[in-house]
């Protein structure tokens, strides 16, 4: 609020002033009522903001464990995909090792120098398969072996008592591992008991 006071100037002449009035001094202490709110009020702030904080700690561990899942799983469709990118390759190679086990299965000629050529087919054989066999290729072993749908594929069956039912009698097309995963089963012939 404000109040006039009167002034005298040098020239005797009275003005007037606004005079401001000081502020009533309220008790300055607070009061206990007042305290408890405020500290309630900090309280649950706090408590928020705690919340809040352990939410978004919460958030980025599961960030940082998606993140690293999916770092090592593209690491590993990575190297599977650089260690089985060779398998169509040899996919399409085994054909021509059947053509080369076909040859030499022929009987060989004796005359005009049939038996160097074979040898040299058997060569060429053998040095194709050694190169396949570095890269990862493996035979699947079936000759007296018990069938095995997994890696076998029967295409005959013979009556035999001569061996225990479901074992191979024969190999019709060798079957093959790529690094440990079936490339290509075995067409083989199958024993079975015979009928009583």
């Amino acid at each position: 609020s404000f109040c006039y006071r009167n002034n005298v100037d040098s020239e005797n002449q009275v003005t007037q002033e606004p005079e401001v009035a000081e502020p009533a001094v309220a008790d300055s202490a607070p009061t206990q009522e007042g305290l408890a709110d405020s500290l309630a009020a900090v309280t649950a702030e706090r408590d928020q903001l705690a919340a809040e904080k352990a939410e978004l700690q919460d958030l980025l561990l599961r960030r940082q464990a998606e993140f690293d899942n999916f770092r090592r799983r593209s690491e590993r469709e990575r190297a599977e995909f650089a260690e089985f990118a060779g398998a169509e390759v040899v996919r399409v190679l085994l054909p021509i090792l059947d053509d080369f086990e076909r040859a030499m299965k022929a009987p060989a000629p004796t005359e005009n120098g049939g038996i160097e050529y074979r040898k040299g087919i058997e060569l060429i054989y053998q040095r194709l398969f050694d190169a396949l066999k570095k890269a990862g290729l493996a035979l699947v072993e079936s000759e007296g072996q018990p069938f095995d749908p997994n890696v076998h594929q029967a295409v005959d069956r013979a009556e035999t008592a001569d061996l225990p039912d479901q074992t191979v009698l024969q190999v019709y097309q060798q079957g093959y591992n790529f690094k440990g995963r079936l490339l290509r089963p075995a067409m083989v012939k199958v024993a079975v008991a015979p009928a009583s």
